[in-house]
């Protein structure tokens, strides 16, 4: 199970940098990031012995423990900020931008697969979130457990949806307002972002809040977008905005709006475990979860931000021009 997040995180990172990079960078940096950097953070903060664990037994940081319960931070956030380094150091692709610096739409192959892709990881995220507890058919002990409570995988699958299809709405109606037109593309990605979003506190929110999850990490998807373009910085995926800004968003959220009951009937321990600040448990929680933004962000970028470099100077990380514009199909992949 946590080998197939590691190759998430991997894949986040690979959406950044696509149609500019030899695929010995991509069997190089994949290699890394989920034999090393990757398994570090997950020991941090889901083993039972990490340092910001919420599952430790004792010595909890803040008295909480930092609740990312499926992966906000341990996954999108990793490989989202992985892949803005990659990007960075890279550069943009090959006439995304002209001479004046204004944005060039290079479009996609084919918005069916774009469709089709999004609905497979819709049906994944069920074993993404839901799935986390490990377990199913075992109810709740007298305070609660962290594996699998029946009703709680329930819950995790209805918040997960609520925050997911909010999101893409949203953004389906934002962007018409602001572009002036429909695009398949822009809420397939909305969808993704609130799920990425909601995957931190999914467990542990009411449903009516993962509605407001979902609402606002369309905007954090829309704003980093805008942010992106402005800098003129080339993600082809908008995986660092996606999964970096709205996982980032997502642990945020989780430590304003945990609930006590929901908290305490997945971790356990004290009743009076510190829980989401507008749900009047304080504001501990959401001091571990940014505590986690912070080390994350300075992690990856130690780790993945000298290896993208050291690709680089290589010259092992980005194709030959002539490459990039006839198409690595063609040159590299056997057509």
């Amino acid at each position: 199970y946590q080998w197939a997040f590691a190759i998430a995180a991997a894949g986040i990172t690979s959406g950044s940098i696509a149609e500019r990079t030899q695929f010995v960078a991509y069997l190089i940096y994949s290699s890394f990031l989920t034999g090393f950097v990757y398994p570090i953070v997950s020991h941090w903060f889901w083993s039972v012995d990490g340092w910001a664990s919420a599952s430790r037994a004792s010595n909890l940081l803040l008295g909480s423990g930092v609740t990312d319960f499926a992966g906000s931070g341990v996954v999108h956030m990793v490989g989202g900020v992985s892949g803005l380094w990659g990007a960075l150091i890279e550069g943009p692709r090959i006439g995304r931008f002209d001479r004046s610096g204004r944005s060039v739409i290079l479009r996609g192959h084919s918005g069916s697969l774009v469709v089709l892709g999004t609905f497979l990881l819709w049906f994944g995220w069920y074993g993404f979130n839901p799935g986390s507890f490990l377990t199913i058919l075992k109810a709740y002990g007298n305070n609660g457990g962290y594996f699998g409570q029946w009703s709680a995988v329930g819950r995790t699958a209805v918040t997960t949806t609520l925050a997911g299809s909010t999101a893409a709405l949203t953004t389906l109606f934002g962007k018409r307002l602001l572009v002036g037109h429909w695009n398949v593309t822009d809420v397939c990605n909305g969808l993704l972002g609130g799920f990425a979003a909601i995957t931190s506190g999914c467990s542990v929110v009411d449903p009516w809040a993962a509605i407001i999850c979902g609402f606002v990490s369309s905007w954090v998807l829309i704003g980093f977008n805008k942010l992106a373009e402005k800098v003129k910085y080339d993600d082809p995926l908008e995986a660092a905005q996606l999964h970096g800004g709205c996982g980032m968003w997502g642990l945020i959220f989780t430590g304003l709006f945990a609930t006590k009951k929901y908290v305490s009937e997945v971790y356990g321990g004290s009743p009076d475990r510190p829980h989401g600040l507008f749900m009047g448990g304080g504001g501990k929680l959401l001091a571990a979860q940014l505590i986690q933004i912070v080390v994350i962000f300075g992690w990856v970028t130690a780790t993945m931000g000298p290896l993208f470099y050291g690709l680089k100077w290589l010259k092992l990380l980005r194709v030959k021009s002539e490459h990039e514009m006839a198409g690595m199909d063609m040159t590299s992949h056997g057509g």
